[in-house]
């Protein structure tokens, strides 16, 4: 089968150079084209493990350029520097790319919800109203029935009443008065209570509790009181007077 040489060669040990020449050419063709240097995440998914799709570690590895693996492991990435827009001053001084418009819709909307907060918690009822007298009226040591009758002779109480003289308010401040007692509001039911009660405590405090010249120098003044050394021969205060006392005894 084997020619003469062939033959000599098999019998002479030639296996063995054979094999030996074999691996000459094996190696000689490996240095030719050198294997890929072996990636460390191969341990974990050896070839025979893998799919078509590569492993999520190796696509993060792979994104040098973005460095998207590094948000995922550095913490100082993660933080944030940010701070709160005061709402005051950025309607105070709008940004210059603001419409005009905008601003002023934004100012509104504000100014209405204000607006809403405070009829909400505004007392309008008559028990409501009733309520903040006791209290407003045990505060100052003023009787509240009488507070009561002189509410109801100068506004029915009605929050928002207002005399041609200028009086406002349930308990019919003027706007002296009202500053005087420190009210910013006179159309406000506790401030304007509030007001009222005090200026009436000064009056009983002035006559020495007499609720007559009280009363009659709260609508006369006590200018007028203090002239007559009683109830001013008006007729308006007077009937004033009378009309209170009646609903209050």
């Amino acid at each position: 089968m084997f020619s003469n040489f062939i033959q000599g060669l098999l019998n002479s040990g030639g296996q063995t150079q054979a094999m030996q020449r074999y691996a000459q050419l094996a190696h000689r063709v490996d240095s030719m084209n050198p294997k890929q240097a072996q990636n460390p995440l191969d341990t974990i998914y050896p070839d025979k493990a893998k799919i078509n799709s590569p492993s999520f570690e190796k696509v993060l590895q792979a994104t040098t350029k973005s460095n998207f693996g590094t948000l995922l492991l550095d913490p100082k990435l993660k933080q944030v520097s940010a701070s709160l827009v005061n709402q005051t001053n950025q309607i105070a001084q709008p940004a210059p790319q603001q419409p005009v418009q905008t601003q002023s819709a934004i100012t509104n909307a504000i100014q209405e919800a204000t607006a809403v907060q405070a009829n909400v918690k505004q007392p309008s009822s008559k028990a409501q109203i009733l309520n903040v007298v006791s209290q407003i009226s045990k505060k100052h040591g003023v009787d509240e029935k009488l507070v009561q009758a002189l509410i109801k002779q100068e506004s029915g109480f009605n929050p928002k009443a207002k005399s041609k003289a200028g009086a406002m308010g349930l308990m019919q401040l003027m706007p002296n008065t009202a500053k005087n007692m420190g009210v910013k509001d006179p159309y406000n039911t506790v401030q304007n209570v509030e007001g009222g009660v005090k200026y009436l405590k000064s009056m009983l405090n002035r006559y020495n509790g007499n609720v007559i010249l009280a009363l009659a120098a709260y609508n006369a003044g006590p200018g007028a009181v203090d002239k007559y050394s009683g109830v001013p021969p008006y007729k308006e205060t007077q009937k004033y007077v009378k009309n209170i006392l009646a609903n209050y005894l």
